[in-house]
């Protein structure tokens, strides 16, 4: 769904594949170093949402090893552990979920089948920093008008862009957004009213446009111009900070709405990624090849963490819609599925939770940047 270095060699090994004549290569990441075991009892296994979101979530994983994650062999902690015993342990967990009867019930059915592995985090003592990303939701035409004038573009063919015998990145934000390179190719998918409301589409990856009769039309990445992700760099939020008070996600989105227009493209070029995008049928998807659920899947570094795998996370997140609540945390917790990367989700010690559709669900991104932990659940 979203574009997320890689600091250690991928371990090759070679496995039978189930059914198929000859053997096939699979991959599984080598860094005993990600996670470490601990004990599952000494976790408190307190889930914040109903199950029926979980369960698809856990539907869509179970797709993933049945198909394109077949053969995937990953590695946690030493152990090294099979697309079928990731399976295996979806299957135990969610026949735990539908039998338990009482919350107290589940946890110790949870804790008796199944070990628990802790992320390292960036320090190794398990430290895990937790961001929110979301789709958003845009007004747009499928023909330019005055008021929808900025296109989405789909991916060009010459993207693969060749000179003197060598591949060469491809156009720039600065060369197609403000130069206009792209334009009267007949590449244009789709057309919004505000450039900073699609520049936030960049990077979020997917999202919704919304058409003047009312339909939503759902869009995601197709390519990009393969050029790097860059972070925000500082002097754009210390002025933030200045203008506004704090740089938080909304505050920046305000702030570059009040640039003109050759403002706002000087600060955008800083960022040179370009996403193309298509059109898709179904829900936003993630790097598995399936639809993410809100508030139950993540994003990691697959260089370091299992795809597709059972979590369960614990931070906090701030609270809101009551007076008198600003600056308060909250504490949360819940069993997640590992179903995407991003461009800046990068080590062991991030992870990006989707937070949904829409407004809502972008304050909550927007707002979620805290500290909190990631475990790794595998039957036993």
């Amino acid at each position: 769904m979203r574009f997320r270095l890689n600091l250690f060699l991928l371990i090759v090994i070679v496995v039978a594949a189930a059914g198929c004549a000859g053997k096939v290569p699979v991959i599984a990441p080598p860094q005993s170093e990600a996670v470490f075991r601990v004990n599952i009892a000494d976790i408190d296994l307190t889930d914040d949402l109903e199950t029926d979101s979980l369960d698809l979530a856990i539907e869509r994983s179970l797709h993933y090893y049945n198909g394109a994650g077949r053969n995937d062999v990953y590695r946690l902690a030493g152990r090294l552990i099979t697309a079928g015993q990731m399976k295996e342990s979806l299957q135990s967990f969610r026949q735990i979920i539908k039998d338990s009867s009482s919350p107290d019930d589940m946890k110790n059915r949870i804790s008796r089948d199944f070990d628990a592995y802790r992320a390292a985090g960036q320090d190794g003592n398990g430290g895990v920093l937790f961001t929110g990303y979301y789709e958003p939701l845009l007004t747009g035409s499928l023909t330019p008008t005055q008021q929808y004038k900025y296109p989405l573009y789909r991916t060009p063919p010459d993207l693969a862009q060749i000179k003197n015998t060598k591949s060469v990145p491809y156009y720039s934000r600065r060369e197609i957004d403000a130069g206009g390179i792209l334009r009267g190719q007949n590449l244009e998918i789709a057309w919004v009213a505000d450039p900073v409301d699609l520049f936030f589409l960049h990077i979020q990856g997917s999202g919704k446009i919304k058409l003047e009769n009312g339909k939503l039309l759902t869009v995601g990445v197709d390519n990009t111009n393969g050029r790097p992700y860059r972070p925000t760099p500082g002097s754009v939020l210390d002025q933030v900070r200045l203008d506004k008070g704090n740089a938080s996600y909304k505050n920046v989105k305000a702030w570059l709405k009040n640039k003109s227009i050759d403002e706002l493209y000087e600060i955008l070029n800083y960022y040179e990624r370009y996403i193309f995008f298509r059109f898709v049928d179904k829900e936003p998807i993630g790097s598995l090849g399936e639809p993410v659920t809100p508030s139950r899947s993540i994003a990691t570094d697959p260089d370091f963490f299992p795809a597709g795998a059972l979590a369960f996370i614990r931070l906090s997140k701030p609270v809101s819609g009551i007076e008198g609540n600003a600056g308060k945390r909250a504490a949360f917790s819940r069993f997640v599925l590992n179903q995407d990367k991003g461009s800046a989700i990068k080590g062991p010690g991030r992870v990006d939770l989707f937070c949904g559709f829409g407004e809502t669900a972008e304050t909550i991104a927007g707002s979620l940047k805290e500290k909190g932990e990631l475990y790794f659940l595998i039957k036993k």
